[in-house]
């Protein structure tokens, strides 16, 4: 790990000399240090420094307080970029879930707080001098995560560490230190006293940002967290999936890994396929999402499989119509990295089936038939106008009209509609 960080950007520099010039001594922290180590994109800089919250908005004329209470102040510098400023801190109680802290005098002071050697890392742009009290860039090197101090204390302080830590072990390619690995399993069971909150953001930043996150999410497993907070999923594994020496775990996570960065509830999905119903819905509720995440997650790990390329326009408009044809692109991705998935774990190449249904679905759409009862030519109002009463009558009639133009979208005429619909209401439902 020789590797020299690069000078800082230009309105980097301005805002740390503000900072410096005014007597306060600051340091980019966090993940852009660690990532520009290990010859990765630089990220968000954000920074430590001596001056309260207080004294940073009164050096900068464009400020947000994202989280004053906790000593951060959102600086905006000259390109309308934001970077969090952070006052040095250190803990003074913690109770696995929060910690209570206080403001601090030395960049040590704040490092000795953090989580693992690889973000306890400093480095001040204008001297550009690298602060490492606690060996990370030695770790690095050696492709190590071990934590700050002794393991249990660390992971005591925040029961979440022990899923950051499978998070940067993947994400990183490191090899979980023998002490802190011992540590974590040993603690795994104090995961379900965290806010759902919490770890729900934890997993979906592993969806988000891992090119291959099979690797951490396999660490979820062999480590328990995935029995402790999703036992669900933990039954999946060495359950036969019918691709030969694969459980259903390892297909689903095969699939997760065959999906993009960036689309982190499309991966959601692809990870809750192999679960029945109820429990993705459980799962899904457990986990706090809004109620629009909930149901369109659900829909998409409930929809049925596009229909083979060979089936007539009728299958695929009946498909689209039950399914939504706005989730088309969305199921036919997941359709794809699970073909895609279960060749790589030996069985036969469906991917080309799969790309031939998208191009028929595709097609179809293009068309643009009616797949909905909002797009029927005869509504509600049409109903009335023909000397019908509004009642739960109207719900089967229409459902019964969109099938029939489903049949051939060339019936979806007023005229047409309005006599199907006199020749459905005479009928008792149940009636053909």
């Amino acid at each position: 790990m020789d590797r020299p960080l690069p000078s800082a950007p230009p309105q980097v520099r301005w805002l740390v000399r503000t900072l410096e010039d005014a007597g306060y001594d600051t340091w980019a922290v966090g993940g852009v240090v660690r990532d520009v180590l290990l010859g990765r994109p630089a990220g968000d800089w954000d920074f430590a420094t001596r001056a309260t919250p207080r004294e940073v908005r009164k050096l900068f004329r464009r400020t947000v307080p994202i989280g004053v209470e906790h000593g951060t102040v959102g600086v905006l510098d000259r390109d309308g970029t934001m970077h969090e400023v952070t006052t040095f801190r250190r803990d003074v109680e913690t109770d696995g879930r929060h910690a209570v802290v206080t403001f601090a005098d030395t960049i040590e002071d704040d490092l000795a707080r953090r989580d693992f050697t690889v973000n306890a890392l400093a480095w001040h742009p204008l001297r550009e001098e690298l602060c490492d009290p606690f060996g990370g860039v030695d770790d690095l090197k050696n492709s190590v995560l071990r934590t700050v101090g002794t393991p249990e204390d660390r992971f005591r302080e925040d029961y979440l560490r022990i899923l950051r830590g499978l998070r940067f072990a993947g994400l990183l390619r490191l090899s979980i230190d023998e002490a802190t690995w011992s540590a974590l399993i040993g603690l795994a069971g104090h995961l379900e006293n965290l806010s759902a909150e919490r770890v729900r953001d934890e997993l979906l930043k592993l969806l988000e940002l891992d090119p291959e996150p099979s690797r951490a999410l396999d660490l979820y497993a062999t480590s328990g967290a995935l029995a402790v907070l999703y036992p669900e999923l933990d039954a999946l594994r060495g359950d036969p999936s019918g691709v030969e020496g694969a459980d259903r775990w390892g297909v689903s996570v095969a699939t997760v890994a065959r999906l993009p960065v960036g689309r982190p509830y499309l991966r959601l999905a692809a990870l809750l396929r192999e679960l029945d119903p109820p429990a993705v819905a459980g799962l899904l509720l457990r986990l706090r999402l809004s109620n629009a995440q909930v149901d369109e997650t659900a829909l998409r790990v409930g929809a049925p499989p596009l229909p083979g390329a060979g089936e007539d326009d009728l299958a695929f408009r009946r498909w689209m119509s039950a399914t939504g044809p706005e989730r088309l692109a969305a199921l036919a991705r997941l359709g794809l990295a699970r073909a895609r998935a279960e060749h790589d774990l030996g069985a036969p190449d469906r991917t080309g089936d799969v790309v031939a249904s998208w191009r028929r679905a595709r097609s179809v759409r293009a068309s643009s038939p009616p797949l909905s009862v909002g797009e029927l030519e005869l509504d509600g109002r049409g109903l009335i106008g023909l000397g019908l009463k509004p009642g739960p009558d109207f719900g089967r009639i229409l459902d019964a009209l969109l099938d029939w133009v489903l049949e051939d979208p060339r019936r979806n005429r007023r005229e047409a509609l309005e006599e199907r619909a006199l020749s459905l209401a005479a009928q008792e439902p149940g009636d053909g």
